[in-house]
This record gives structure tokens, sequence and C-alpha cells, in this order.
């Protein structure tokens, strides 16, 4: 039965693709379609075939070879998970009409058929989706340590005033890198004031300024006062509605205004000089 199967997908493979291709472009997702090549389409849908034949006719190990080397290959095409499930479901379903139709297909074995079919589509789903698993688990990592590589040493800019930029989201992990690169920047430069700037960071909840307060607090402990610049009207607005307390806080909306403010406590001002 299993040869029979491999047997018509091989001989019929051009009419089956042909049928495939209509129902995929019935389908919302049908835009990979048109930025996908002719034949990059043409050459994924007969390897798809050609996978349904390795599995009803090698042996496991070459056919769990082929099935992984697939998956990485269909992973880097780009697609969305949802629209790889779709084609490979409407396969089978192309591939199960078609043998209906051409009579090969009965009450007797009408099961057997769909079992064979349903074997094929598990696994090849299953590796598909853990394929993908890998891809986005690696994303994920190399997205935390670009956030922490955005999380930067703090900078002096003036005697006594250093600045520290924040950039993205700050989460719990995140907050408490920013905690120690902040206090060794202030031990280290001595600074007498600390310029917090979130003019880089896109939301501010009540979980954010915990960190931000936190930050402040520590920041007093060892001696110097935190500035908080950067703030924009959508996050003050934000501030307020939450009822977040920032009155320990000297706030400014820009850096600018930031660092005059910072000069003026330490008796000192930017100044025009007419040559």
């Amino acid at each position: 039965m299993n040869k029979q199967i491999a047997t018509y997908i091989h001989d019929d493979i051009d009419e089956i693709l042909e049928k495939w291709k209509e129902k995929m472009e019935d389908e919302k997702d049908d835009r990979f379609f048109q930025i996908m090549s002719e034949q990059v389409i043409d050459h994924t849908a007969r390897e798809f075939g050609e996978l349904m034949i390795s599995s009803l006719t090698e042996d496991h190990e070459t056919y769990t070879g082929k099935l992984n080397d697939f998956s990485v290959q269909i992973v880097r095409y780009g697609w969305s998970i949802s629209f790889v499930l779709k084609a490979l479901n409407n396969f089978t379903e192309v591939i199960y009409e078609n043998m209906e139709i051409a009579g090969h297909l009965n009450e007797s074995n009408y099961k057997s058929y769909r079992t064979i079919l349903n074997n094929w589509l598990t696994p090849v789903t299953h590796t598909i989706v853990e394929a993908y698993a890998k891809v986005w688990e690696k994303t994920v990592n190399l997205q935390k340590i670009a956030l922490q590589e955005l999380s930067a040493s703090l900078i002096p800019v003036f005697e006594k005033i250093s600045v520290m930029p924040l950039v993205g989201t700050i989460d719990t992990e995140r907050a408490k890198l920013i905690m120690e690169n902040l206090l060794q920047g202030v031990v280290k430069h001595r600074a007498e004031v600390v310029l917090l700037d979130i003019t880089g960071v896109p939301v501010v909840d009540t979980m954010v300024a915990h960190h931000i307060i936190q930050a402040a607090d520590a920041v007093r402990l060892v001696g110097a006062k935190c500035f908080l610049v950067g703030i924009r009207p959508e996050i003050a607005q934000t501030i307020v509605t939450l009822g977040i307390n920032l009155n320990d806080f000297t706030t400014t909306s820009t850096l600018q205004r930031g660092v005059e403010q910072a000069l003026a406590l330490t008796n000192r001002a930017i100044v025009e000089v007419n040559s």
C-alpha cells in the first residue's frame, strides 16, 4: 500500500502541484506566492512530494535526515509557520482527493490510506514546528544580548556630571544590569549628578517606573543626585494616569535641559563667548 501511494505521487506530481497551488492561492497568505519566485515555489512543493515518497519507501534514518534538512530550508525561506502548516495540510488533502477521484480509494482501504497520510503529516508537522521553535529561541536570545549591550555604561559628559542613555524595553533582568552599571559608573567617575535619559524607552509603565525609582534611590545612597530626562508628552501623560510618584526626581523633557540644570547644581553654566 505504501508503494502504491509513492508510485501515484511520483507519476502524478505535476497535477498534484497544480491543484495544491490553486488551494494555496485561495489562502489569505498568498502574498508568499507574490514574493517567492515560481521556481522556488515549484521546487519546494516537489520536495513535499519527495519527502512523502521517502517516508513511504526509505528507511527511518534516511527519511529523518531529509526531513530535518527540509525543515531548516523552510525556516530559511521566511514563511510563517501558519502558512507552512496550511501548505502541508493542503498538499496531503490534494493527494487524498486525487487518489479518490482516480479510484484508488474505496470503503475497504479508505481508513488504511488515511492513516498512512496522517502518519506522514504528523512527524513532518512536529519537525517543522520544532525547527521554528529553535530559530525563535535563538532570535530571542540574540535580542536579549542586544538589549544588554544597549545598557550602556555611565558616560561622563562634564566633571561630576554623567549620563546614562536607556534604549529599548526595560525588564527585570535588564534593570539589574542597568543598576550595576549605574552604581559602578558613579563611583568610577566620581559623579555628583547622574542623568537617566529615557528618550529611547518606548513605554514607561508601573514596572519600568519602579526600576527607575530604585536606581535613583541607589544613586542617592552613594552620594549622587539623579535626574530623569527625556520625558516625552505621551510618557508624561502615562505617568500621571498611572499615578506614579516621581516627586523625588528632577525631571526635564530633554537631555539639554537636564545638563543645564545639572551644571547649575554644581555651580556652573554654559555661556556664550563673543569673539
